[in-house]
This record gives structure tokens, sequence and C-alpha cells, in this order.
């Protein structure tokens, strides 16, 4: 996988997020069966302030977030729980955008009693299952997309995120 990754926020160069946002793009992609290397998604490592403009100009919500997703194709699935449509080889190779918010990652993951970097795979991966038609806005599709973040950093060696 090619992630373009832009740092705004030099906070994030101190876990090395170009590693983490390979290992977790890489990891989704290949659970999906999809080969990593012929896939690109770019990567904004911002703060709360930048998240907080892009998610009121894109989402009419002015506040920060942890991770937004902007897929370069609609790939949803209709039903809700069903697998969404799959990026075609050598046509689909840009999948799309994501930013990712230090201060809301970190208040998160101490909130959690998490480490930064475990934190921050999760939420590279669940970006990156945005960007392939994932979404959780219906109850299956929440469920569908909930196991796949699971089993994925399951495979990575990190604990199930949604776990009380």
């Amino acid at each position: 996988m090619t992630v373009d990754c832009m740092i705004e926020d030099r906070r994030w160069a101190e876990i090395d997020l170009e590693t983490l946002a390979q290992t977790a793009t890489d990891a989704a992609l290949a659970r999906l069966g999809l080969e990593p290397s012929v896939f690109e998604i770019s990567l904004l490592a911002c703060n709360d302030a930048r998240i907080a403009t892009l998610n009121a100009d894109f989402r009419g919500k002015p506040q920060p977030t942890n991770v937004l997703s902007w897929p370069a194709q609609e790939r949803g699935a209709a039903v809700d729980g069903e697998m969404p449509h799959a990026p075609k080889l050598g046509m689909d190779a840009e999948l799309g955008d994501i930013a990712i918010a230090y201060d809301t990652c970190a208040r998160e993951a101490a909130d959690a009693g998490k480490p930064l970097t475990d934190h921050t795979i999760h939420l590279l991966v669940h970006g990156t299952l945005h960007l392939l038609g994932f979404d959780h806005e219906r109850d299956r599709d929440a469920t569908l997309m909930e196991g796949l973040e699971t089993e994925i950093l399951g495979k990575l060696g990190l604990p199930d995120p949604y776990r009380v």
C-alpha cells in the first residue's frame, strides 16, 4: 500500500505514524483479499483545530473528531449488513483520503488506558474500512464493520477495541 502521509502536527512523528499507517492499511486490505501494493491512500495527520474545520466543512459538525475519511468511490452496500463493492484492480487504485487528529486520539487513548499507537492503528483500520465502503450507520453494517476491525486488530496482536 502506498500511504502518502502529510504530517501537519509534529507530535505524530513521535509515534512513527507512517509505519503505523502502513501496518494498519495493509492489514485491512489483506483481510479483504486485496493486494495492498496496488492501492493508494492519502493521510493527513493533523490536530483538533484542523480536523474541526474539516468536520464542519464536510459534515456540518464544527467540532473535532478522531478520524475522517473521504472515499474516492462510493462502495457501500445497498442492503444493511452486506459486503460493500470491492475496488476494481487497475481502475480504483486511489482509495481516498483520511484525516486523523492527534489531540482527540491521544485523549481517547489515555481515557481508555490504551497505548496511543494501538488506538491510532485502530482508527487507521477504521478509516481504511470506510474508504472501502464499510460504515456503521445501520445496525448490521456496524456489526460487520466492528467485527472486521476486531479481527484485523487481533491479527496484529491488539485487543478488541469494542470490549468493555
